[in-house]
């Protein structure tokens, strides 16, 4: 039995080369990483990790290093779903989601990389595997850019291969947006996939209203149109926009992604394996997709998450994030012709530069 031996939590800030923003957040300046080790008594190691876009960071990291650490102590670090409820069920009276199941999520993560390790495997054939390679968009944090800024982030995402791109809406003024997503059709041309992304500005009537004024330019999904707790809005502006939407990164359970399927709300369910409750729960949202006939994209952490949609013969995306690790890991995500490639290294494939990290620690 690989018992678990211990927890280690770690906490940074890493700052972006440049100011991110969108239309909720704000202006980001850098963004926190927690990370967990996992080690077990024959001295192997698994690693996750989760972040923000800059407060609650602590929390995490306390909750791993003292809450989980204790909870999953001495644990058959094999039985991941016995893990997930144990965890799931002690902090659920003050967690259900915020800092407790990110912190889940990280802890969660890193049991996949330790048995996959273990197994001396990648992770999407560990879980199933399907196809390594795996369709990515460039998803822009750039609410504020200019249209010539814009379209000049967007040759730099083409030249690095990308043949997707997602661009911030939900200025003060839609004649704004529509103005970008003009200008980005035009530079685009019919048919490549552009998505955009309102992260939860609007009420349903205003994302309607967006959805209907940014149709003529073929947006290949809608964002996040409203707060993820108005599962009848989401569905409304489904139904009502005429264009398909895209949820869930702000999304904690795989309950919380049955509701809002079910109601119709969703085309393409977007879980963030480092906020929804790690691989075990990821998995799990993507095979409610499957049974939906629903295809299955991603938030963030492009790195792990290329494994996990590798894994599902219904992925559409993936999102290579704004939050890049690509300065403090040793093998940053492989793109070939629009396509990143799951790595076949033993685990989830990502290895931190612990001593540059080192110099980041909060």
């Amino acid at each position: 039995m690989p018992a678990i031996a211990r927890i280690e939590a770690g906490h940074y800030r890493i700052p972006l080369p440049e100011v991110l923003s969108d239309s909720t957040h704000g202006a980001i300046p850098a963004f926190e990483l927690i990370t967990c080790r996992v080690f077990d008594a024959e001295g192997a190691e698994g690693m996750g990790y989760t972040y923000t876009v800059g407060r609650n960071g602590g929390a995490i990291r306390h909750i791993l290093a003292e809450e989980i650490a204790e909870i999953a102590a001495g644990a058959d670090a094999d039985l991941t779903e016995a893990l997930w409820r144990r965890v799931w069920w002690a902090l659920h009276y003050g967690g259900r989601g915020g800092p407790a199941v990110l912190a889940q999520s990280a802890f969660d993560i890193a049991l996949w990389d330790l048995k996959a390790k273990r197994a001396g495997c990648a992770l999407w054939r560990l879980l199933g595997g399907h196809d390594p390679r795996v369709p990515c968009y460039a998803g822009g944090i750039d609410l504020d850019l200019s249209v010539d800024a814009l379209l000049r982030q967007t040759e730099g995402n083409l030249a690095r291969g990308f043949r997707a791109i997602k661009m911030k809406v939900g200025r003060p003024r839609l004649a704004e947006d529509v103005e970008k997503l003009k200008a980005m059709r035009a530079h685009l041309g019919p048919g490549f996939p552009l998505m955009v992304d309102a992260n939860m500005r609007w009420t349903a009537d205003e994302a309607i209203r967006a959805a209907r004024a940014f149709a003529p330019f073929d947006p290949y999904w809608l964002e996040e149109p409203v707060v993820p707790e108005d599962v009848a809005g989401h569905a409304r502006v489904l139904r009502e926009g005429g264009l398909p939407v895209a949820s869930g990164e702000n999304l904690r359970s795989l309950w919380e992604f049955q509701a809002l399927i079910a109601a119709g709300g969703v085309s393409f369910p977007e879980p963030d394996v480092t906020n929804c409750g790690g691989v075990t729960s990821f998995m799990k949202v993507a095979r409610l997709a499957e049974a939906f006939q629903l295809p299955v994209t991603s938030h963030g952490a492009h790195d792990i998450t290329v494994q996990l949609l590798a894994a599902c013969p219904n992925r559409s995306f993936l999102e290579a994030h704004g939050f890049g690790l690509e300065r403090i890991i040793a093998e940053p995500l492989r793109m070939e012709e629009g396509c990143a490639i799951a790595p076949d290294r033993p685990g989830h494939g990502v290895a931190f530069d612990w001593d540059a990290l080192a110099a980041l620690r909060a």
